[in-house]
């Protein structure tokens, strides 16, 4: 009993000293201020109260836009406004325009009736039969279309699941959680599909071949396996099979989830709002007139359009909390970073900084529109063709997101479709209480409360 109670005091003693001399080291290296860490855990309980980017904000409000906060063991440096968040994200784009004049360089010298409608439910159906016939030239049918919706959701939740290796990285492989078996499960899912697409298309391309057969397929896995067959042939390192099964996947998954939650998000704003609502049906009017649908070649005659679907990532931003890793010290507003840290860009905060953004929480569009004078009201490219960083919500840099292209093309010919096609209305029950806007937080901000709403052909 004696030992035991000596061996639970040295232990208490041993978490107390290490508590000193973290804190004595984290004012040597001048770190950014914030709040005082408890030892072991750091500022987890801090962050714990309330979903992380939501925490994180009220935590800036008290200890500024740039601060340090111990997760568990590891130093995480968060950045919460735009100044703050230009000076970790301005390399990572210079690098990215850096690597690109490289590469063109090298490429140049080689020459229904009334029922509501779950929004995003529909939109992530859509979406997903969408990004599979792109990829495979095929439709799912409604078995594979349920799996695939299942696990895909079922992904983005365990991928955005607070991970306890995340915070005491020698933790990293017990997987205390069960989060890494239940995220190789469900990839495991996707994966046995997408193989089966993949082996189906490589034994139609060898019966062709020996047929004397032309190909008919035009899309992604057709492009990949004549790049995977090029490289063999010229002696290049080939894109194998693996590879091929891994992007195809990463793709799909990163598409379908992002889109499909920020259209749901564009449209409770919208339901809530009628008077953008109808500004945004006019303009639509005005320029597509009879036809049934929007396309991206529109974008440019469709100002207001833009203006809501970038209202929608400023307030409603794909992924919250940006993580990046210090790969070297560096300084930022004067405090030092250290070397191997996280550092978190948290664009919810960023997105409503009100020295960006007058009335930060309101749905506004018309920020984004050009004034009387020619200046646009605060609002910028989406991210990356700005150095301003107010508005990131793909990130910047090496770390942008690669679903950028689609995204824009993606969400304004839905949106735009939706609108121009449909009447909106909400549920009486849900025009009584309001619409629920509450966050559930994955890999992706999602509602917590799917978005219903009757539509009506017009």
């Amino acid at each position: 009993m004696a030992f035991l109670l000596v061996c639970m005091c040295s232990l208490l003693l041993m978490f107390l000293i290490s508590y000193v001399l973290q804190l004595f080291g984290d004012a040597r290296r001048r770190l950014p201020p914030g709040p005082t860490p408890l030892p072991l855990i750091g500022n987890l309980l801090d962050i714990a109260s309330d979903l992380p980017h939501r925490s994180l904000s009220r935590l800036a409000g008290r200890h500024g836009p740039l601060m340090a906060v111990r997760l568990g063991t590891v130093v995480a440096v968060v950045a919460s406004s735009p100044s703050t968040a230009r000076e970790p994200l301005l390399p990572l784009l210079r690098d990215a325009v850096l690597g690109l004049l490289h590469r063109v360089s090298e490429m140049s010298a080689a020459s229904g009736g009334g029922a509501p409608v779950q929004v995003g439910h529909a939109a992530f159906a859509a979406m997903m039969d969408m990004q599979w016939r792109a990829m495979f030239s095929a439709g799912l049918d409604r078995g594979a279309s349920r799996v695939l919706q299942d696990a895909a959701r079922d992904i983005m939740e365990a991928a955005g699941s607070p991970n306890l290796s995340d915070f005491y990285p020698a933790l990293a492989a017990v997987d205390l959680q069960g989060l890494r078996r239940r995220f190789a499960g469900r990839v495991g899912t996707v994966y046995h599909l997408v193989d089966e697409q993949i082996e189906r298309r490589m034994r139609r391309r060898r019966e062709a071949a020996g047929d004397g057969e032309a190909r008919s397929d035009d899309d992604l896995l057709e492009v990949l396996l004549d790049m995977s067959e090029h490289g063999k042939d010229d002696g290049k390192v080939a894109i194998d099979k693996d590879l091929i099964r891994t992007f195809l996947t990463d793709i799909f998954l990163a598409t379908v989830d992002t889109i499909a939650s920020t259209l749901e998000w564009a449209m409770a704003e919208l339901l809530q709002d009628r008077e953008t609502m109808r500004k945004l049906q006019e303009e639509l009017k005005n320029v597509l007139g009879s036809r049934t649908h929007a396309e991206y070649a529109d974008m440019d005659r469709l100002p207001y359009l833009r203006a809501v679907i970038k209202e929608t990532l400023r307030l409603h931003p794909v992924v919250p909390i940006v993580p990046n890793v210090a790969e070297e010290m560096v300084e930022i507003h004067g405090h030092v970073v250290p070397r191997g840290s996280t550092i978190l860009v948290n664009l919810w905060a960023v997105h409503r900084d009100a020295e960006a953004w007058p009335e930060p929480n309101r749905f506004l569009p018309e920020r984004f529109m050009l004034r009387q004078h020619g200046q646009e009201a605060a609002g910028r490219a989406l991210g990356t063709a700005t150095t301003e960083f107010e508005l990131i919500p793909f990130s910047a840099g090496r770390r942008v997101c690669l679903g950028l292209p689609l995204a824009t093309r993606m969400l304004h010919a839905m949106l735009g479709s939706l609108l121009h096609r449909f009447e909106w209305t909400l549920p009486l029950e849900v025009e009584e209480n309001g619409v629920d806007m509450s966050e559930n937080l994955g890999f992706t901000m999602t509602m917590a409360t799917p978005l219903q709403a009757i539509a009506k052909s017009i």
